[in-house]
């Protein structure tokens, strides 16, 4: 029986994520792939897999999932996520051996929307234009194109186990950005009166419920175009901030159509797009304008705290949190505090 992973449950939203399609927008096909890349990339590397194996990207609606026919070695990172193995309380990034029939539980927890969960070999799917990552739209890659439900059964080619018993990961690459997410102007910021811009960088802009893969809603005052809300129809990047006529701004994000006809004011840098992701529904977050040496300077930082070595601390059974120490009995039979001790 080759070694899988059985999904016992998954919310919406949970779904077969690499590093995404790379030169297919010309015939209109989403680069898709993972929300925060960083954190995909992070979660292959403590298990020793290339940075674009495919994980499974788990959303706020949480996932739980088991071994089966073998030991897996498994790495969650990103965002805050409330993690268990077999209820007990781990760090929210953990690398651990997951045994057959243990069953590791990812929900949500304090902060962050996007966690992922990687396997110490390779995810037994077919890559579909290079990338076996899911867009549900166009049900392209991953599982049938579609999330992962309870009853999925993952085959891991390859599979490996990780660490003994659970380790805490521990590096530089986990520390996010907690200033205003880093843009730069443009391409179409001459579509705006210098007011408007100025309102866009001075507003705390509130993240929409309306949000998901394709776009992050912003809910704030509108923002008055001066050249009208149409453009002839260009290519729009991973982190574009179109402004349609609402004059409300949405941030296209992994799952991004190929072009669109609204102008836009401006552009999450490369560096700051794991942390936008991050950003929870009713979240507020604020932008700051940067220069492009700024953006490529800010890249090459997070690029090299990703090189940096990684911790992988061991987890001691002394570190155990309140939750864990309700559910134990630590007490066994009774005392009377008025009675010597006999003998």
């Amino acid at each position: 029986m080759s070694v899988r992973l059985l999904v016992r449950s998954a919310g919406p939203g949970v779904t077969i994520q690499d590093l995404g399609r790379v030169g297919f927008g010309r015939w209109g096909v989403t680069g898709c792939g993972a929300m925060d890349a960083a954190a995909l990339r992070l979660a292959n590397r403590v298990l020793g897999n290339p940075a674009e194996a495919a994980t499974i990207e788990v959303s706020l609606g949480g996932l739980e999932v088991e071994a089966e026919g073998g030991a897996i070695g498994v790495a969650v990172v990103g965002g805050g996520f409330d993690l268990r193995l077999d209820e007990r309380s781990l760090p929210p990034a953990v690398a651990a051996t997951l045994e057959p029939g243990s069953q590791l539980t990812i929900r949500a927890g304090a902060r962050g929307t996007w966690a992922y969960l990687a396997v110490a070999g390779a995810i037994d799917l077919t890559p579909v234009l290079g990338s076996r990552s899911t867009h549900t739209r166009s049900h392209l890659g991953g599982l049938e194109g579609r999330g992962l439900r309870a009853g999925d059964r993952l085959a891991v080619l390859g599979a490996r186990r990780g660490p003994e018993g659970t380790a805490a990961i521990e590096t530089s690459a986990l520390e996010a950005y907690r200033g205003s997410i880093r843009v730069m102007l443009g391409p179409q910021e001459d579509h705006f009166e210098r007011a408007a811009i100025e309102a866009f960088l001075a507003t705390e802009w509130r993240l929409s419920p309306r949000s998901d893969r394709m776009a992050y809603a912003l809910e704030g005052p509108p923002l008055a175009h001066a050249k009208g809300h149409d453009i002839v129809s260009d290519a729009v990047a991973h982190g574009a901030i179109q402004v349609p006529g609402s004059g409300l701004p949405f941030v296209l994000m992994a799952d991004r159509q190929p072009t669109g006809g609204y102008p836009k004011i401006a552009t999450v840098i490369g560096a700051d797009l794991g942390c936008m992701a991050q950003i929870r529904p009713g979240e507020a977050v604020r932008f700051v304008a940067v220069s492009l040496d700024e953006a490529v300077a800010a890249r090459r930082r997070l690029f090299a705290r990703l090189a940096e070595p990684v911790r992988v601390a061991p987890l001691v059974r002394g570190d155990i949190a309140t939750a864990d120490l309700l559910g134990v009995n630590l007490v066994s039979g009774m005392i009377d505090a008025d009675r010597p001790p006999e003998g």
